[in-house]
C-alpha cells in the first residue's frame, strides 16, 4: 500500500494582513508542527501557501489534484470566511478533512486575552463546515489539540477512509464468467455500479484470457514455482502447478494490461479441459489480493470493488464467506473454495491440489490456511432499494485455528462477533446484508464511517 498523501491547506483572512500584519508570520511554527505530527506517523504532506481568497485557493486545489493526494486538509489559522474556499472546496472530487485544532492547548479563565488571536480557528471551522454541508459536499472534521494522543491516531483512521472512497469512486472490476446463476443478493446491474458508486465493470468470457496465457513464457513460471516453494508447503505434482500458474500469470498478465483493481471469478464458467484455460485460476487469486488487487467470487463485482478499496487504505484485509453457524462456541465458520489473501496467513500456507467436480476444467492447484487470530471488522456493501447502498460493518475476534485434521486441505478461519452470534445473525440479514464480504484486520469504526460519508451512503454498525 503506497504511503497516505495529504494536502495541507491552511486558511486565514485577508483583513487581518491589513489591520495586524505581523500576526501571520507568527503562526507558521503552527504550521510546521502540524506538518511534522503527520510526516512522523507516514503521511506525505503538501504543504500549500497560507490561502486568504478564493483564487488563492483554487490554486492550492488544482496542485493538490495533480499531486493525486488522498484528500485536502484545511487548517483554520484564524477566522476564515467560509466565502473565501467554499466554492472551490465543493467542486473538488477530493475528499476535505478539517482538522480542528489551535496553537495553544489552554484557553482557561486566567488566560492572556492576547491569545485569542492565535487560536480563534474554530469558528472559522464552523462557517465552512456548516457552508460544505449545504453544498452538499461530504466532509468530517477532526478536533482536538495535537498533545491529545488520540488526535493524530484518530486524523489517519479517517484519512484511511477517505482513500478507499476514492479508490472506490475510480475502481476499474473485471468479471469473468458472469454471475453465478441464480444468486441475487450482490446481483447489481453494472450501469447501477457505475452512477452510484463509480465503479466500472468489464465482462470477459474465460476463453478471453487464452492469448495471454499462452504468451506466458516457460522462465516466468519457473520464477513462480521458485517463489512459491520459498513461500507456500507444496504438495501438488509439477504438472498441476504449473498448468495453475499458467493460466494465473496470463490472468495477471490481462489484469495489468487493462490496468483493473479488482476482479471477480464465475468458477462455472471455466469448463474447458484442453485449452489454454484448462483450470480455476485460485491461485492467482490469493496472490492477487496480496499485491492489494480486489477480489470476490461468483461474479461478485460489488464485493470485488469493495476488498480493492480497503485493501488500498487499510492493507490487511481479505474476501472471506460465512458458512456455517456454531451456535455453541459462538462463532461463525468463514471459508472458500481457495481464495484468501495468504499474507494474512497463520502460518505456512499449503499449495495442494484441488479436487474440482464442478465442471469439465481440470483440478487446479489451490492454497489452504487460516487467518492468523487478531480484532478484526466484518464489512458488507448491501445493496438497498431504489438504487441505494449500505455498509454494514461489525467488531469480530478471529479465533485461533481448528484441530481437526482434515481441516488442512481448507480456506478456513472461526470469527467471534462482539454481540451474541443469534443477535449478529439477525441484525445482518435485517440490514440486507449479502452473503459475501471483507474481513479488515483491526477495529476501523471512524475510518469506515468516514468511508461511507465521502461516498454518500448509509453506515449500519451492529452492536
Amino acid at each position: 500500500m503506497n504511503a497516505l498523501k495529504v494536502g495541507l491547506l491552511p486558511l486565514y483572512v485577508k483583513y487581518y494582513d491589513e489591520v495586524l500584519p505581523d500576526l501571520l508570520a507568527r503562526m507558521n511554527p503552527f504550521i510546521e508542527r502540524v506538518h511534522t505530527e503527520l510526516a512522523d506517523v507516514g503521511i506525505d504532506v503538501i504543504v500549500a501557501p497560507t490561502a486568504r481568497t478564493e483564487p488563492e485557493v483554487a490554486a492550492s486545489v488544482e496542485r493538490f489534484e495533480s499531486s493525486g493526494v488522498d484528500a485536502i486538509v484545511t487548517l483554520h489559522l484564524a477566522y476564515s470566511p467560509s466565502l473565501e474556499s467554499a466554492s472551490v472546496l465543493t467542486r473538488t472530487p477530493l475528499p476535505i478533512l478539517m482538522l480542528d485544532t489551535t496553537p495553544n492547548r489552554d484557553f482557561g479563565r486566567d488566560v492572556d486575552p492576547e491569545l485569542l488571536l492565535y487560536n480563534h480557528g474554530i469558528h472559522g471551522v464552523q462557517d465552512l463546515a456548516s457552508v460544505l454541508r449545504r453544498s452538499g459536499k461530504p466532509f468530517r472534521v477532526i478536533a482536538g489539540h495535537l498533545d491529545d494522543p488520540e488526535v493524530i491516531p484518530r486524523f489517519v483512521e479517517v484519512l484511511r477512509g477517505a482513500r478507499a472512497a476514492n479508490v472506490l469512486r475510480s475502481m476499474r472490476v473485471l468479471r469473468i464468467g458472469g454471475l453465478f446463476p441464480g444468486m441475487g443478493d450482490f446481483a447489481v446491474p453494472d450501469d447501477l455500479l457505475e452512477s452510484a458508486l463509480g465503479i466500472s465493470v468489464e465482462n470477459i468470457v474465460p476463453d478471453d484470457l487464452a492469448a495471454d496465457v499462452a504468451a506466458v513464457r516457460e522462465q516466468e513460471i519457473a520464477a513462480e514455482v521458485a517463489s512459491d516453494a520459498a513461500c507456500f508447503r507444496v504438495d501438488c505434482s509439477k504438472e498441476v502447478h504449473e498448468r495453475s500458474l499458467r493460466v494465473g500469470l496470463g490472468l495477471r498478465s490481462f489484469l495489468e494490461k487493462g490496468k483493473f483493481d479488482a476482479f471477480s471469478l464465475n468458477f462455472l464458467a471455466f469448463q474447458d479441459p484442453s485449452g489454454p484455460v484448462s483450470s480455476v485460476p485460485f491461485l492467482e487469486c490469493c496472490k492477487a489480493m496480496v499485491r492489494g488487487i480486489g477480489y470476490a467470487g461468483e461474479g461478485d463485482a460489488l464485493t470485488a470493488a469493495l476488498l480493492g478499496a480497503l485493501l488500498q487504505g487499510f492493507g490487511a484485509a481479505t474476501f472471506v464467506e460465512m458458512f456455517c453457524a456454531d451456535w455453541h462456541g459462538e462463532s461463525l465458520f468463514l471459508s472458500h473454495m481457495g481464495e484468501i489473501n495468504h499474507a494474512e496467513a497463520a502460518e505456512r500456507p499449503l499449495l495442494h491440489e484441488k479436487d474440482f467436480p464442478f465442471t469439465p476444467a481440470l483440478n487446479p492447484a489451490a492454497l489452504a490456511c487460516a487467518l492468523r487470530p487478531g480484532k478484526a471488522t466484518y464489512v458488507n456493501l448491501a445493496p438497498g432499494p431504489g438504487g441505494s447502498f449500505r455498509l454494514i460493518t461489525a467488531e469480530v475476534e478471529i479465533l485461533a485455528d481448528g484441530t481437526h485434521p482434515g481441516l488442512d486441505r481448507w480456506v478456513r478461519s472461526w470469527v467471534r462477533p462482539k454481540v451474541r452470534l443469534p443477535r449478529f445473525l439477525e441484525e445482518f440479514s435485517h440490514l440486507g446484508g449479502t452473503h459475501h464480504g471483507v474481513l479488515v484486520y483491526g477495529r476501523h469504526f471512524d475510518a469506515l464511517a468516514a468511508f461511507c460519508a465521502f461516498l454518500k451512503i448509509e453506515h449500519c454498525h451492529i452492536t
